[in-house]
């Protein structure tokens, strides 16, 4: 019976002298939390590279980079202290940076490897003009926890920026009053990527009306827009017109930051035994053009000749110019089966009465035929042919 008793007196013992030690740890973590300060950093006292002044010309190979290197800052405890790059305009004082880098290494680096696409961002942020050079400052904070100590000098670097964009856009959309679909930007009209960093649409503009290009369908969208349809910029409050209602084709290289605008005066159905357009398809809106007629085959001593494409009548930068559009694959055949890129269509880089056609099927031959021209962003350019 004793024994019991005292082996729960025992335990109990152990018990309390486990809760106070417990508590004593408690107490004395919250002590040092209490005390616990960052170490000092000192201010980074030289900039090793690149050199005050040097010029970089930007690439737009997504691997092109700047080396920077700056000598280590001093703890005060003895451990390591951690580096961004700050750049600013060349009077500033870094107070409010045009763009902030952190070095290699997550930070731990006294180096940092910047990509050009990067240095072309700190370039526009700058107010440097695509493909022109101006001069920006660097300098470098050291960090240790909550402390940041800006480094003790500064250099300056002179950028020749991109002429084009370094951060190409995946989609293009147009919006606006001046658009067919209005300012809502939901209905924003997509351009077709054409090429690497290239896009086109075709659509219908009202003249005097704004519009402007954007990167997605979202009220914080990068815009984009041409002062002098020439010349493509980036800006939240750019925006577009042009000053007669028509029909256009417009280019976009954002390598190059370049904009065309082709005015679209007439879209036809050319029948090549004839050598020339033999019916009219008048726009009908959102990059579609289409009529109904009667199109006659041609008789050959070998038989009828049913070979088409179909020929566009443009302006460009006020010159009159011929554009025919073509199959995508070369056929000799008329349509079989139900395989759609059999209509597909292509703009074609030259000129002729026979290249790049098609042929009707036997059905069009002197009977009401409906033809239409798609071209539109979101799919293959196409065209169809219904017979009645």
């Amino acid at each position: 019976m004793n024994d019991k008793i005292k082996e729960k007196d025992m335990k109990w013992y152990f018990k309390v002298i486990a809760m106070i030690v417990l508590a004593a740890g408690i107490v004395s973590c919250k002590k040092d939390d209490m005390k616990y300060s960052d170490a000092d950093v000192s201010a980074v006292d030289n900039l090793y590279a690149p050199a005050d002044g040097k010029s970089v010309k930007l690439l737009s190979s997504s691997s092109a980079a700047l080396y920077f290197e700056w000598e280590s800052a001093l703890v005060a405890d003895g451990g390591a202290a951690q580096y961004e790059v700050v750049f600013d305009k060349v009077d500033g004082d870094f107070s409010k940076p045009l763009y902030t880098v952190t070095s290699d290494n997550n930070g731990n680096s006294n180096g940092a490897n910047i990509s050009h696409k990067i240095l072309n961002q700190v370039a526009a942020k700058a107010g440097i003009e695509p493909g022109t050079s101006g001069d920006v400052s660097w300098s470098v904070y050291s960090i240790r926890g909550m402390k940041r100590v800006l480094g003790k000098v500064k250099k300056v670097l002179n950028i020749k920026s991109l002429e084009g964009f370094a951060d190409i856009p995946d989609e293009l959309f147009i919006t606006g009053e001046g658009t067919e679909n209005g300012e809502a930007i939901t209905q924003a009209l997509p351009f077709k990527l054409v090429g690497n960093g290239e896009y086109e649409i075709f659509t219908k503009l009202e003249a005097g009306k704004k519009y402007t290009f954007m990167d997605r369908k979202s009220a914080d969208a990068r815009i984009f827009y041409s002062e002098d349809q020439t010349k493509l910029k980036e800006s939240e409050a750019g925006s577009n017109t042009v000053t007669k209602t028509a029909v256009y084709r417009i280019q976009i290289d954002f390598n190059v930051a370049t904009i065309t605008y082709t005015e679209i005066k007439s879209l036809g159905v050319y029948f090549s035994p004839s050598g020339a357009v033999v019916l009219d398809l008048p726009y009908q809106g959102k990059g579609i053009w289409s009529a109904t007629g009667i199109i006659n085959f041609k008789q050959e001593s070998w038989g009828r000749d049913q070979r088409y494409k179909f020929q566009m009548e443009t302006v460009r930068a006020g010159k009159a110019e011929t554009v025919q559009l073509g199959t995508q694959k070369g056929t000799d055949v008329p349509p079989s089966g139900a395989d759609p890129t059999y209509f597909f269509v292509r703009i074609l880089p030259n000129l002729s009465q026979w290249d790049d056609k098609w042929k009707f099927v036997d059905a069009v031959d002197g009977h009401p035929t409906k033809i239409s021209m798609i071209l539109q962003g979101d799919k293959e350019y196409t065209h169809a042919v219904v017979p009645n």
